[in-house]
């Protein structure tokens, strides 16, 4: 299929992303808007320690007003391999490093409006080594057991996309046939 980019205008530049309307042509001669979130590449991971427990992260998030339970997450760096995101930002949301770092998948998070790419880590042989967590950021760490990590997944109980996806990804690894 032909899509045709005809138009694209920046509508407003935030902090972390923009969002741009494009007009497009499509394959059928007909023109239509679409409503665009420019969003820079993200890295999750999958933190498990030595006692077979996932490391997630609670935080707020204003746009559904309240805290969700989620894996630690961070955007990419303009220059910065994925990898070296997925070193750093482990240690700011959990005070922990990696001694392994394995890239388990990639996937877009919403190709309907948004051109965020995420990559997916898992992360072994942590141990103590935190880095300052960013200013807006009011993070706690929960340690939850494999096993029951996937329950509550199944339960409906964790409600972040990008941690279903990542939990999906790392089950090959994590002995847990999905």
């Amino acid at each position: 299929m032909n899509f045709e980019t005809i138009a694209s205008k920046t509508i407003h530049k935030g902090k972390v992303f923009t969002v741009r309307l494009d007009q497009v042509r499509m394959p059928d001669g007909k023109q239509a808007q679409f409503d665009i979130i420019d969003h820079p590449p993200a890295v999750t991971l999958v933190p498990v320690d030595t006692e077979n427990s996932i490391w997630f992260i609670r935080q707020y998030r204003h746009a559904i007003g309240g805290e969700i339970l989620e894996l630690p997450a961070g955007v990419i760096e303009a220059g910065e391999p994925p990898d070296l995101c997925a070193r750093r930002e482990i240690r700011e949301e959990t005070g922990m490093s990696a001694g392994q770092i394995t890239n388990i998948g990639e996937f877009y998070e919403v190709p309907g409006y948004s051109t965020e790419y995420m990559y997916v880590f898992l992360a072994r042989d942590l141990k103590p080594d935190p880095l300052p967590g960013d200013e807006d950021e009011f993070i706690s760490v929960e340690r939850i057991p494999v096993d029951i990590a996937y329950r509550m997944a199944q339960r409906g109980e964790i409600l972040d996309a990008k941690t279903l996806a990542a939990l999906l990804l790392a089950a090959p690894h994590l002995g847990k046939g999905i």
